[in-house]
């Protein structure tokens, strides 16, 4: 009888993300742990465990954008060293430099890039504003130079991977799409018996029109009893201040974060989902995560008109397109899905079975694992 073939020693990184993050853990490790590989992730996280087959490895949580780079980027490339994989998937453009140091250690080293780094660079509210275009420049540089040095790269989105389009043969896109199995979405309440509320999931910044939302909200009916659902934190912290000064503010529920299960929970409950962003570099070619989210439960989608988002909600029929610097013409779209409950009810229907039968999970993990078999296949020179 043959021995059996040593499992081969896989470990994601993140500073950025929380350890239970949908695409780093949930995807993504447990999809490599099923094939078979030893998966460890190190990120911020108060304790060691195994969870469905991936051991995590915590290291201290930083209190502030300065520690975290520094501090709990020592901590995670330590660790790193420590655990000698085969193969290192990092997450976060600030571990680049431990990336470029792993892979002259002979390692095989795969950059997962979740944004448009320069574009999200420029538009970040804490850096001053004379700075930012230099700095989103230098970024990119960065970037681009040190990417060359890695196994693979691996875009969430087509546009992201444009970026890369210098070294075609190791870019792989793997979409941010959702799980198939995530039975989370099982328990929708039927239309008749919904409250009329309409959810916004993620971060509540100026650049995703929470102001907008919020005008728009003040010229819905009041008669039409509908509420506005904020799951998500704001940034800056002081944008909550700003907004709650808002006519509208008293027609809101702001949930702050909450975690995958309490989303599900909230979504299967509702009457519409709301991606409404600013025609920034970084959103104009972005597939919000968010859309597939509301697609999945089952609620139509009501979302800016953006070149990638109009490809989906127009092509699937999930969903209101939406001037998103206009207030009226959000207000417009939230009352139609309010007033004509059976035709919102059928946009959730064709987004979900767009879901089940295209944006899915299930697709993307084939393409990862394929990846994986490349990278360790003995032919392979990455």
């Amino acid at each position: 009888m043959e021995p059996k073939k040593k499992a081969r020693k896989v470990v994601h990184l993140t500073s950025v993300h929380p350890p239970f993050d949908v695409r780093i853990f949930h995807k993504e490790c447990k999809s490599i742990a099923r094939a078979g590989y030893n998966v460890t992730l190190i990120a911020g996280h108060e304790r060691d465990e195994t969870v469905d087959g991936v051991r995590v490895k915590g290291v201290s949580r930083s209190s502030n954008r300065l520690s975290r780079m520094l501090s709990a980027t020592w901590a995670i490339g330590r660790q790193a060293l420590h655990e000698d994989a085969d193969l290192y998937h990092f997450h976060d453009p600030e571990l680049i430099p431990l990336g470029v140091f792993m892979r002259f250690r002979k390692k095989k080293v795969v950059y997962d890039v979740h944004e448009d780094v320069p574009a999200d660079v420029a538009f970040k509210h804490y850096i001053p504003r004379p700075l930012r275009r230099p700095l989103a420049w230098l970024a990119g540089l960065i970037e681009m130079k040190s990417s060359r040095y890695f196994s693979a790269i691996v875009p969430a989105t087509p546009a992201i991977s444009r970026r890369f389009r210098f070294r075609p043969g190791d870019t792989v896109v793997v979409s941010n799409y959702p799980l198939l199995d995530d039975r989370s979405f099982n328990n929708r309440l039927p239309w008749a018996q919904r409250s009329p509320s309409i959810v916004y999931v993620g971060l509540l910044s100026k650049n995703r029109c929470i102001g907008e939302i919020l005008q728009a909200m003040a010229l819905v009916p009041k008669s039409l009893e509908a509420t506005l659902v904020l799951a998500g934190i704001f940034s800056p912290p002081a944008y909550a201040q700003e907004v709650a000064a808002s006519e509208a503010w008293p027609r809101v529920k702001a949930l702050g974060f909450i975690d995958h299960t309490q989303v599900a929970q909230l979504l299967n409950e509702a009457c519409a989902g709301l991606c409404i962003c600013r025609s920034d570099p970084n959103y104009v070619e972005a597939f919000p995560t968010k859309i597939f989210e509301y697609m999945s439960a089952g609620i139509p989608v009501i979302a800016s008109d953006l070149p990638e988002i109009r490809a989906i909600v127009s092509t699937t029929k999930c969903g209101l397109l939406v001037n998103h610097l206009d207030p009226k013409s959000i207000a417009q779209a939230i009352e139609y899905v309010l007033n004509h409950p059976q035709e919102a009810e059928q946009m959730g229907q064709r987004g979900r079975e767009a879901v089940l039968n295209k944006f899915n999970w299930a697709n993307e993990e084939s393409k990862l694992l394929a990846l994986y078999e490349e990278l360790f296949d003995p032919r392979s020179a990455a």
